[in-house]
C-alpha cells in the first residue's frame, strides 16, 4: 500500500500563452498563486496582461482584468484591437473588465478588497490581472495597510484557485517593498539603447515552487503582442549535452563529402558527420559556392540539406547554382534542398537560433550551411554574448547529428601569408574544422588558394592548393605545385596546373560574383 501522505503535491500549471515566457517558467504559472510584473512606462505591461487574459479564456478559463488607472475599458480595448490575440467574442462572456479606481479613491483599500473578493466569486474567475499597483501604494496610509491588502488578496484568490498577476510601474528605489517579498513570483521588463537599437529584455527574479530559466531574455512587441525569446544558452542547460548515440562513439563513423573529388581527397573523403566547419575567406573567394557544393552533394543522395543566409534570396541562390553547373532540375535536389533567407535587420540573435533549430527539427536536416557570421555579430549585444550563443547553437546541432558549415568573412583581400584576426581566432575554438580560402595577387593576376587549417577528428592534407571557379563550379588543383609557384612569385611557370574542366588561363573561367 502506498503512503500518499509523503508524496509531494503537484501544483497545476496555468500557461500564459506567451510561448517563450512559458518556456522560461517551465510550463507557466502555478495555479492559485500571486505574481508581480514590473516595468517602466511603455515596456508592455498592459499588453502582457491582456494577452494572457485572452489566451486564458480562449482555452476554457475565465478572467478578470481590473484596472486601478484612470484609463477607461473602451480605451484599453481599442488599444488591444490591433493585436492578433484580440477577439471580441470572449469579452462579454468569459473576460470581464472592471475599474477599481473610483472605489479605491473614494472608499479605500478595504472597499477595493471587498470588490475583488465579490467579483472573483461572482465571475468564477480563474485568472485575475490587476493593472496599476502603484496606485495602491499612493492610496495606502501605512506600509501595514499594503501588506494587509496583499495578504487578503492572496488568501481570496488562492482559496478559489484563481491565479493573479499584478502589474506595477517600475521604480528602482522600491525593491524592499512588500510587493516584492509577499508575491510568489517577480518578473521584470526593461529596455535600453544599444547604439541606435532599442533592446527589450525580460527577467524572472523569483518563482516559488519551481525552477526557471535565469538571466535576461529578449522580447519584442509586434502584431502578435509580446513575444519572448529565451537565451539559447539558457535553453541548452535544460537539455542533455550528448544524444544517446554519441555516448558510445569516440570518432565519427561516416563522412559528408562535397562532391569535389580533389577537395574531398584533402579531407579524407569528407567532413566528419556531426562536426562544425568554419570556412574563412575574403569577399568573393568562393565561400558561398563551397557551401552550396556541400548542400548540393547531400541533396543529390537524399540527405535533407538546408541553407541559412542573410544577403541572397532563394531565387538568387538557385540562379547562381544553375549558372555554375549545379542544376536545380534534379528531382532529388529539389526535394531535399531548402533555402531559408533572413534579412540582416534582425535585432535579436536568439530569433535566428530559434529559426535554425526549428527548421532543423521540422525538416530533419542532416547538412546545414550558415552563410555569414556577420548576420549574428550584428544582432548580438556583445562579443561575450555571441560566443555563448554560438557555443550553445553548435552544441545543439552536434546533438542532432547535423553536419554544419558556416562562413566567416575576412577583411584582408590579398595576403600570401596566413593571418587570422584575434577575434576570429578566439571563435575558431568552437569548431572542429577550419577551411581557409584566399586571394593572392601576382603580376596583376588574381589567384585563389584553398587550405585546411585544422580537422579535429580526422587526418587531412595540409598542402595549399590552387582552385578556380568555372562553368562547373569550384575546381581544385590535383597537386600543390601551382599554389607553390604562385606563393614563390613564379606563377608564369605553373604549366603543370591540372584541372578537370578549365583552361590554364584563369581569366577564361566564369568568376563567382558575391
Amino acid at each position: 500500500m502506498t503512503d500518499v501522505t509523503n508524496q509531494p503535491t503537484i501544483i497545476e500549471r496555468v500557461p500564459s500563452g506567451i510561448e517563450g515566457f512559458d518556456q522560461i517558467l517551465r510550463g507557466g504559472f502555478l495555479k492559485g498563486e500571486t505574481y508581480l510584473l514590473m516595468g517602466p512606462p511603455g515596456a508592455g505591461k498592459t499588453i502582457f496582461g491582456n494577452q494572457i487574459c485572452f489566451h486564458h479564456v480562449a482555452t476554457g478559463g475565465r478572467a478578470i482584468y481590473l484596472t486601478l488607472l484612470a484609463e477607461t475599458h473602451s480605451r484599453i480595448l481599442s488599444h488591444m484591437q490591433s493585436f492578433d490575440f484580440f477577439s471580441a467574442d470572449p469579452v462579454a462572456d468569459k473576460l470581464t473588465y472592471l475599474s477599481g479606481y473610483a472605489t479605491l479613491e473614494q472608499q479605500g483599500l478595504d472597499a477595493l478588497t471587498t470588490l475583488i473578493r465579490k467579483e472573483v466569486r461572482k465571475q468564477r474567475a480563474t485568472f485575475l490581472v490587476i493593472d496599476g499597483m502603484l496606485t495602491i501604494e499612493q492610496n495606502a496610509t501605512t506600509l501595514r495597510d499594503r501588506k494587509e491588502f496583499l495578504h487578503a488578496l492572496s488568501v481570496t484568490t488562492e482559496a478559489v484557485g484563481c491565479t493573479t498577476l499584478l502589474l506595477m510601474q517600475y521604480d528602482k528605489d522600491i525593491y524592499d517593498q512588500p510587493e516584492h517579498t509577499m508575491v510568489d513570483g517577480l518578473f521584470h521588463l526593461s529596455s535600453y539603447l544599444h547604439h541606435s537599437r532599442s533592446i527589450r529584455e525580460m527577467q524572472v527574479h523569483k518563482f516559488r515552487g519551481s525552477s526557471f530559466l535565469e538571466g535576461r531574455h529578449s522580447y519584442t512587441i509586434g502584431n502578435r503582442g509580446i513575444e519572448i525569446y529565451p537565451r539559447t544558452e539558457a535553453l541548452m542547460k535544460t537539455r542533455p549535452i550528448l544524444p544517446p548515440s554519441s555516448l558510445t562513439s569516440v570518432l565519427p563513423t561516416s563522412r559528408m563529402a562535397f562532391g569535389l573529388p580533389r577537395f574531398d581527397e584533402m579531407i579524407n573523403g569528407g567532413l566528419p558527420t556531426g562536426s562544425i566547419t568554419a570556412v574563412l575567406g575574403a569577399p568573393g573567394t568562393g565561400k558561398t559556392l563551397l557551401g552550396l557544393h556541400f548542400l548540393y552533394a547531400g541533396a543529390r543522395q537524399g540527405e535533407q540539406s538546408l541553407y541559412f543566409g542573410f544577403h541572397e534570396s532563394p531565387a538568387q541562390l538557385k540562379r547562381r547554382m544553375t549558372y555554375l553547373g549545379l542544376s536545380m532540375d534534379d528531382e532529388a535536389v529539389n526535394e531535399h534542398l531548402d533555402f531559408l533567407s533572413q534579412p540582416p535587420t534582425e535585432d535579436i540573435v536568439d530569433i535566428l537560433g530559434e529559426q535554425i533549430l526549428t527548421a532543423v527539427h521540422t525538416k530533419k536536416v542532416k547538412r546545414l550551411f550558415i552563410d555569414g557570421l556577420a548576420g549574428f555579430q550584428n544582432t548580438a549585444v556583445s562579443q561575450e554574448r555571441l560566443d555563448l550563443f554560438l557555443t550553445s547553437l553548435f552544441t545543439a546541432l552536434r546533438n542532432l547529428d547535423v553536419t554544419t558549415i558556416w562562413t566567416i568573412e575576412l577583411a584582408d583581400l590579398f595576403n600570401p601569408a596566413i593571418v587570422m584576426p584575434v577575434q576570429i581566432s578566439k571563435m575558431a575554438v568552437l569548431v572542429e574544422n577550419i577551411v581557409f580560402l584566399r586571394y593572392v595577387e601576382l603580376y596583376s593576376q588574381l589567384y585563389r588558394l584553398i587550405s585546411i587549417m585544422k580537422m579535429r577528428q580526422s587526418g587531412y592534407d595540409s598542402s595549399i592548393r590552387e582552385f578556380r571557379i568555372n562553368d562547373h563550379g569550384l575546381d581544385v588543383a590535383s597537386t600543390f605545385t601551382s599554389a607553390e609557384a604562385i606563393l614563390a612569385g613564379n606563377a608564369h611557370s605553373t604549366t603543370t596546373y591540372n584541372l578537370s574542366t578549365s583552361k590554364d588561363d584563369p581569366s577564361s573561367s566564369r568568376e563567382e560574383q558575391q
